[in-house]
């Protein structure tokens, strides 16, 4: 690729770039716009950007890229709290949203940027601003925040060496190019949404189709219209799973996608099934993090690979570790701490030099993701560290397993699985589970027994606690940590 990180943009055709439910433009558009701002911003330390699903931000987030300027996304969503947090970690110069954007008080008192959409037609000659020279590869792209579940957030600085290298190697998997239209309806203030949605289309200078909100509907109807790729979340596949169940026409239009990728959770092997029964089409998965963008990924010309996110991607080293940070032999039947190494990775978390260095172990950044890897090389994830894996009676359980048995139960539209302190076992295994018919709950009993004939009889539930519904954050995760505030409870015994 390019050493520049987004030259589509630069070449400024009449390709169309980004396409929201709202109004498109074409590189040649988009260029001029974002050329624009870029020019109001040169020289600022970094910016914010209000990161709302729209044409707005992506434009804003380019003008960003194009004058060298780190971009820090704000979720619009983010309590007041969290927003501060972000304001007073980073320092942005300004903040750019659109015209009409009412900002919190957080924000609201930084100098504001308004993106202009009207102004999307180049001067006489072509683009108004490009910048003198590259900025380096080195530079901070980005300034992303995690989402704080165990402290407050962290910024996390993406170079815009690791932001191309991750996305040519997706690139390289997927066989993605420039022909490509990629639909989803993502938040774009993290990597899912903004780096691998927004910025992968333009780098490589294809289409972006933003659905500005999700429904069944919106991507089916935009698949018809010429999609050749989706992006979503597991609870986005859950419900096009059941669209494809009960509708031909949406099953068709999944089915015409050249590829259908799913990320930031894994998808149960049950949704897994019924779209490639309705479909004839497998969902690709893919795994990565704030801190390494993507790291495997099943490749568009492989064997479809259910349960599994792949072998490392192109540049990237991975090795699984014991808990003394032994690497493991290869066997599929250990567990180990997934470790990563490559281009891919983060510079530094913002003003947390202690935190950056007890990320890494050596040259290898620490996930805090458990894994077993198949003898082909490809990843199988148990889940995080601190809430998937359960030392349970001697045993490690990964939550993942017994997640997806649960699932194949008629009776269970939803369910997570979770350690507990337990004096005798030392954790025991407690499942939690929201049912298909609230007024008719499968027995607790009945899930144990299912899950005790289909895995090991140590993997059992312990205890099965109902739910109306399991904490999720916006992209879509079970927020493990919260379900002990769940008020109902009925005991399996």
């Amino acid at each position: 690729m390019s050493p520049s990180l987004l030259p589509a943009v630069y070449a400024a055709s009449s390709h169309t770039a980004l396409r929201f439910p709202d109004r498109s433009f074409s590189y040649e558009q988009l260029a001029a716009a974002a050329g624009r701002i870029a020019a109001q911003i040169d020289g600022a330390s970094r910016v914010a950007v209000w990161a709302t699903p729209s044409l707005h931000a992506s434009v804003g987030t380019v003008a960003a890229l194009l004058a060298g300027v780190p971009a820090v996304p704000v979720n619009p969503r983010g309590g007041e709290r969290e927003l501060a947090h972000v304001v007073a970690d980073s320092v942005p110069a300004a903040v750019l949203a659109a015209p009409d954007d009412e900002l919190p008080e957080p924000l609201a008192g930084l100098p504001r940027v308004d993106v202009h959409l009207d102004e999307a037609e180049p001067d006489e000659g072509g683009a108004a601003w490009s910048p003198p020279h590259e900025p380096p590869a080195e530079s901070a792209a980005l300034i992303v925040y995690t989402s704080g579940t165990t402290g407050p957030p962290k910024g996390v600085v993406l170079s815009r060496r690791a932001v191309a290298s991750s996305l040519d190697a997706l690139a390289d998997a997927w066989a993605w190019s420039d022909a490509d239209v990629l639909v989803h309806a993502l938040p774009l203030f993290h990597v899912h949404g903004l780096i691998l949605g927004v910025l992968g289309p333009l780098r490589l200078g294809g289409t972006l189709r933003h659905l500005g909100a999700f429904t069944t509907e919106a991507v089916a109807e935009a698949l018809r219209e010429g999609g050749t790729m989706l992006f979503g979340v597991p609870t986005m596949y859950h419900r096009l799973a059941e669209a494809c169940a009960e509708d031909r026409e949406s099953a068709s239009a999944l089915a015409g996608a050249r590829l259908l990728v799913s990320g930031s959770a894994p998808l149960p092997l049950t949704d897994h099934r019924r779209i490639a029964e309705a479909t004839g089409r497998g969902v690709v998965e893919r795994y990565g993090m704030t801190e390494t963008l993507m790291n495997t990924s099943v490749r568009a010309d492989g064997e479809p690979r259910p349960g599994t996110v792949g072998p490392p991607l192109r540049d990237v080293d991975l090795r699984l570790v014991d808990e003394a940070g032994e690497r493991l032999p290869e066997d599929p039947e250990l567990v180990g701490e997934v470790q990563v190494r490559g281009p891919n990775l983060f510079t530094e978390y913002l003003n947390r030099p202690d935190a950056t260095a007890d990320a890494f172990d050596g040259g290898w950044f620490r996930t805090g993701d458990m894994a077993t890897r198949d003898a082909d090389g490809c990843v199988r994830l148990v889940g995080r560290k601190a809430t998937d894996l359960i030392k349970s009676g001697g045993y490690k359980i990964g939550a993942g397993e017994i997640e997806n048995v649960l699932l194949s139960h008629e009776g269970v539209a939803e369910a997570a699985v979770t350690g507990e302190p337990d004096a005798d076992l030392g954790e025991r295994v407690v499942a939690w589970i929201v049912p298909a018919d609230a007024e008719a709950p499968p027995a607790g009993t009945e899930l144990v027994a299912l899950v005790a004939e289909q895995l090991a009889p140590h993997k059992r539930p312990r205890e099965v606690r109902f739910l109306s519904a399991l904490p999720r954050n916006d992209m879509g995760k079970v927020l493990k940590r919260e379900l002990a505030k769940g008020e109902e409870e009925v005991s399996a015994g």
